[in-house]
C-alpha cells in the first residue's frame, strides 16, 4: 500500500511518497510539468511491487497536465475535491503551510481514505469541449457586465438620460450603436430638429430598427435641456466609441460561443429531450447540458441534486431537529444560475400542463417564498432531467446489445 501525494502548483508540483503509519518512501521533492520529469515519476510508480494510489487536489486548471499525463501512462490516479482536502488538512493544530507539508498531507489523505478513493475517469470530448465553452461564456459575461457599468457611467457624462429613450434588448444593440454613431449631445444639436429626425430615421432603417420619429424628437429635446460633463472633442469621441465597440465585440463573442456550443450539444442523444422541456430555450439547453455533463456518472437523482448544490442536508442535535433548512450551495454555481433562468422562463410562459410549473404554484400556495418555490421547482426539474436522460441512454444501450 503506497500513497503518492502530489501538491500541484503552476508549472511544478511537490511529490511525497509514503506507506501506512507515516513511513516515508520518498521525501517531498519537486517535479516540473514536463514529459521528462513526469515520465521519471511514472517509472518509479510502476516499479513498485505494492498497490499504488496517486492523489492530487483539484486546483483549477494547474493539475490537468499532471493528471492527464499520469492517466495516459496507465497510472491509477484520483483527483480530490479541494474543499474536502482543505477540511482534512485543517485538522492540524499548528496549521503550518508549505508545499512539502501539503504533499505529505495529501499522501496521508490517500492512506486514510484508501478504500474510498475513486479512479479518475475522463469526460468524453464533447462534454469536455462544452464545459470549456461554458466557462468561457461566463467569463465574457462577467467582462460584459463590467463594461456595461462603465458604459452607463460614461453615458451619464456625454448623453445623460439617453437610456430612458433607447435600450439594448433581445440581442439588439440599438442604444450602443446609436451612441457609437452620435457619441455626444452636441453632435445632435449641430443639426436642426427636422434634419436630425430624418438622419435618425435613415440610420434606424439601415440598421433594421423600427422607425419612430417621435423618439427622435424626444432625443433632440432631451439633448437641448441636458448638461453633458465631458467636452465634445476628439478625446471624448475616442473614449466613447472604443467602449461602445468593445461592448459590441464582447457580445458578438458570447453569441459565437453559444452557437458553437449548440452545434456540439446537438451531437448528444439528450439534446432534443432537454430542448423539449418547458422553460428550456435555444440558449439554456446547451449551457444546461455543458454544466451537468455526462448524467450516467451520477449514482442517482439525489447525486445530481447535490452536484447542483440545492440539497438541504439534515441538521439534528439532541432533541432539536431542524425543519426549515437552507440549500447547501456546495455545488456548481453555474448550474444553479441556469436553473434560476429556466424557472423564471416557466413563470413567464406559464405552461399549465408542466409538472414543474404546477409544483412551483403548489409551493407558493403553501406559503413558500417565491425564490424558495423556484428552487423547489428546479429540484423537481433535475429529477425529471435525470430520469429522461437515463432512460434515453438505457434505450440506446439495450438497442446496441440487441443488435
Amino acid at each position: 500500500m503506497i500513497s503518492v501525494g502530489i501538491d500541484v502548483s503552476k508549472g511544478k508540483s511537490t511529490v511525497c511518497i509514503m506507506k501506512p503509519y507515516g513511513e516515508i518512501v520518498k521525501s517531498p521533492y519537486e517535479v516540473t510539468h514536463t514529459k521528462e520529469d513526469l515520465a521519471t515519476l511514472v517509472t518509479f510508480i510502476k516499479s513498485q511491487e505494492e498497490e499504488v494510489w496517486t492523489i492530487m487536489e483539484d486546483t483549477g486548471h494547474y493539475h490537468w497536465p499532471v493528471l492527464l499525463f499520469l492517466y495516459e501512462q496507465g497510472v491509477r490516479v484520483t483527483c480530490v475535491n479541494s474543499l474536502r482536502m482543505k477540511k482534512y488538512c485543517s485538522q492540524s493544530i499548528r496549521r503550518a503551510k508549505t508545499d512539502a507539508i501539503d504533499a505529505v498531507q495529501i499522501a496521508n489523505y490517500g492512506i486514510t481514505y484508501w478504500f474510498e478513493l475513486k479512479p479518475y475517469v475522463p469526460r468524453s470530448d464533447v462534454f469536455q469541449e462544452l464545459r470549456t465553452f461554458s466557462r468561457q461564456y461566463y467569463q465574457y459575461t462577467c467582462v460584459e457586465t463590467k463594461i456595461r457599468v462603465n458604459f452607463q457611467n460614461l453615458l451619464d457624462q456625454v448623453m445623460p438620460g439617453i437610456t430612458a429613450k433607447l435600450a439594448d434588448q433581445n440581442g439588439r444593440h440599438k442604444l450602443t450603436e446609436f451612441v457609437y454613431r452620435y457619441w455626444h449631445y452636441q453632435n445632435i444639436l449641430k443639426q436642426s430638429k427636422n434634419a436630425f429626425t430624418k438622419n435618425y430615421s435613415n440610420w434606424a432603417k439601415k440598421q433594421g430598427y423600427r422607425l419612430n420619429e417621435s423618439i427622435a424628437s424626444e432625443i433632440y429635446e432631451l439633448a437641448k435641456i441636458s448638461i453633458p460633463i465631458l467636452p465634445c472633442n476628439d478625446s471624448t469621441k475616442i473614449i466613447v466609441q472604443q467602449l461602445a465597440q468593445t461592448l459590441l465585440v464582447v457580445d458578438e463573442t458570447r453569441n459565437d460561443i453559444l452557437s458553437n456550443m449548440d452545434e456540439l450539444a446537438r451531437q448528444l442523444p439528450e439534446y432534443e429531450l432537454i430542448r423539449a422541456m418547458p422553460g428550456v430555450g435555444d440558449k439554456t439547453v446547451s449551457l444546461l447540458i455543458s454544466e451537468i455533463g455526462d448524467v450516467t456518472r451520477f449514482k442517482n437523482k439525489h447525486s445530481l441534486i447535490a452536484y447542483a448544490g440545492i440539497d438541504a442536508p439534515p441538521y439534528q442535535s439532541g432533541k432539536f431537529d431542524a425543519t426549515q433548512r437552507k440549500i447547501s450551495k456546495r455545488g456548481n454555481k453555474y448550474l444553479r444560475r441556469i436553473g434560476f433562468e429556466i424557472m423564471l422562463s416557466l413563470l413567464r410562459n406559464k405552461p399549465t400542463d408542466d409538472p414543474v410549473y404546477l409544483y412551483i404554484l403548489k409551493k407558493k400556495a403553501d406559503g413558500k417564498a417565491s425564490k424558495t418555490a423556484m428552487i423547489a421547482g428546479f429540484n423537481k426539474f433535475l429529477r425529471i432531467y435525470y430520469a429522461r436522460v437515463m432512460e434515453a441512454y438505457t434505450y440506446i444501450e439495450n438497442t446496441k446489445i440487441a443488435a
